[in-house]
């Protein structure tokens, strides 16, 4: 993908869209499931649960050639109008190389989730298709994050802000300026597993959203080295921090890391964004065009990330 390359939106999600509901990493009870149904249902869509969601076989929701073919199945089958991860974990990293996104290419459904599912976007992204990193539908669902859900998800039209919640932790500007860009990132370490691949991210022209969960703060500094040294950062114009949850370390700590990095690489930098691992969770499209305001701690979507129904899906 470069500047020059159009970008794909796949079509708005719509009531009774069907929805198939996948596991390409960690497995999930019986319950998650049920919940992630009852989800859909509440935002108007038709859950088509993919027969791998309940099963196992050691880390995964089944086998690797299992869990490939449910999610392959998923994307090739014309009546599907969106993949929806029920879970991330660990395991999309194991099926990638053989993931066929041919669909995508020319008649692209939204596909939805974060955590591991962040290779899932990168490969979007290297075909220039907009995908969607936001909450699973079995986990948190505040009013705020289904209110920015909908509005990345329903509507052709910008979605403006990230929906704010009460007692969320606020913004905290690092490094100030403002950028115009699109968004393209996702789990920091899920980022690094990629570095040295076929597939290692390049932020170049753009706005790089992180997050993460359970990472101590030298293990989160090593990561940003890492994306740093190989090259992943080369012309990034702005930095959009998410939560970086349920650390062992104090969140100074954390903190004092994030705000090194940012300093060094002198972009314009916002931390505690809420997106991550955290009850409210904001749907972010990657690929589509946003502006980060470091000043006033805001990062706005500025571009539609879906296509209304009827409407071709390549934009110059």
């Amino acid at each position: 993908m470069t500047d020059s390359t159009p970008v794909l939106r796949p079509r708005a999600l719509f009531e009774g869209a069907r929805v198939a509901l996948v596991a390409p990493a960690s497995p999930l009870d019986i319950t998650r499931i049920e919940i992630s149904q009852a989800r859909c249902r509440q935002l108007g869509l038709e859950p088509v649960v993919f027969p791998s969601a309940a099963a196992q076989s050691g880390f995964g929701a089944g086998s690797d050639d299992v869990r490939l073919a449910n999610l392959q199945a998923a994307f090739d089958d014309p009546s599907i109008d969106g993949i929806w991860s029920l879970r991330g974990g660990y395991g999309t990293l194991r099926i990638l190389d053989r993931l066929n996104l041919d669909r995508q290419r020319y008649d692209p459904i939204p596909f939805i989730g974060f955590s591991d599912n962040t290779t899932i976007h990168v490969e979007h992204a290297a075909n220039a298709v907009v995908s969607f990193h936001g909450p699973h539908p079995g986990g948190d669902f505040p009013p705020e994050t289904k209110e920015m859900f909908q509005r990345v998800l329903y509507s052709a039209e910008p979605a403006g802000p990230l929906s704010q919640r009460a007692g969320d932790p606020p913004p905290r500007t690092l490094v100030g300026g403002t950028a115009t860009g699109p968004l393209w990132g996702g789990n920091l370490a899920m980022l690094a597993s990629l570095c040295g691949s076929s597939s290692q991210l390049s932020a170049d022209g753009r706005i790089l959203f992180l997050e993460d969960i359970d990472e101590p703060a030298y293990r989160v500094d090593r990561m940003l080295v890492q994306l740093e040294r190989a090259g992943s950062l080369k012309g990034m114009v702005g930095l959009a921090l998410g939560r970086f949850c349920t650390t062992p370390d104090m969140e100074q700590t954390i903190l004092a890391v994030l705000t090194q990095f940012a300093e060094r690489l002198g972009v314009p930098t916002v931390a505690e964004l809420p997106f991550g691992h955290a009850e409210h969770n904001c749907t972010l499209p990657v690929g589509a065009c946003a502006r980060l305001d470091a000043e006033a701690g805001v990062l706005e979507v500025v571009e539609g990330g879906v296509e209304a129904p009827g409407v071709g899906s390549a934009n110059t």
